[in-house]
């Protein structure tokens, strides 16, 4: 079964002269523990398709299943909770890290648990064990103004694996960082995809960060032009 599956996917804006078709049919499927990317310039439409998988854009037209559930058929499945399937099967990272700055670096992972109704002793304990794994266990009371950018964004993805998701959305997640802790957050996507067994969806306009990923799909103009191969992204910097 696949952990994502997305059939003719449309977005439309507006009416009209002013309608604008932000991404058009985006057909395609993503297993569990596969890091996929969806790589293109500003502006493509990459983050519509990701906020429209992730049930927070309500798509035109298409489909798209979750874990197996029909989450939108024409527009979003009539009495679906939407907001439990959000906590429950997904898992969310941006581009800026979006830690609460008056929470500590454990408590932020914390709240992701505690919102799910986990009890607050079993959120600790499962807080501390994700930031330990991420080697994070020297920060856990540190606030997020003491954190490197790095470090921050380990938070921000530790909060997301917390309630243990099948889907992980990833929304220009190095964009903030540099080169090199740019790539060591997408090493870490992919140790974390196998290892948990989850669908792992990053879209990203930079071509550098795309080594190791299982599969790329190159959108343009809100279509997917086709799926590449690592080496004809990493060895072709068309996309700048």
């Amino acid at each position: 079964m696949f952990a994502i599956e997305v059939a003719g996917l449309t977005k439309i804006y507006g009416k009209g002269e002013t309608m604008v078709t932000a991404i058009s049919d985006a057909t395609f499927q993503v297993k569990p523990g596969e890091l996929v990317a969806i790589l293109g310039p500003s502006g493509s439409g990459k983050t519509t398709l990701l906020t429209s998988i992730g049930l927070i854009n309500e798509p035109t037209r298409g489909k798209v299943v979750i874990d197996g559930t029909v989450v939108a058929d024409e527009g979003w499945r009539p009495g679906l909770d939407l907001k439990r399937i959000r906590r429950e099967k997904l898992g969310f990272i941006f581009q800026a890290h979006n830690l609460i700055p008056f929470l500590t670096a454990m408590e932020n992972v914390m709240v992701a648990l505690e919102i799910n109704h986990l009890p607050r002793s079993e959120a600790r304990e499962r807080a501390e064990e994700l930031l330990t794994t991420l080697n994070l266990g020297h920060r856990l009371n540190n606030y997020p103004s003491a954190l490197s950018g790095g470090e921050a964004q380990r938070v921000a993805i530790a909060r997301a694996l917390a309630n243990r998701p099948k889907v992980i959305l990833a929304d220009e997640p190095t964009a903030a960082l540099d080169t090199g802790n740019g790539k060591n957050v997408m090493t870490l996507l992919k140790k974390l995809a196998v290892e948990n067994h989850s669908a792992i969806l990053v879209v990203t306009h930079d071509h550098r960060m795309v080594e190791g990923f299982d599969r790329i799909f190159h959108v343009s103009d809100g279509r997917i032009a086709g799926e590449k191969n690592n080496l004809e992204v990493t060895g072709n910097h068309e996309l700048g």
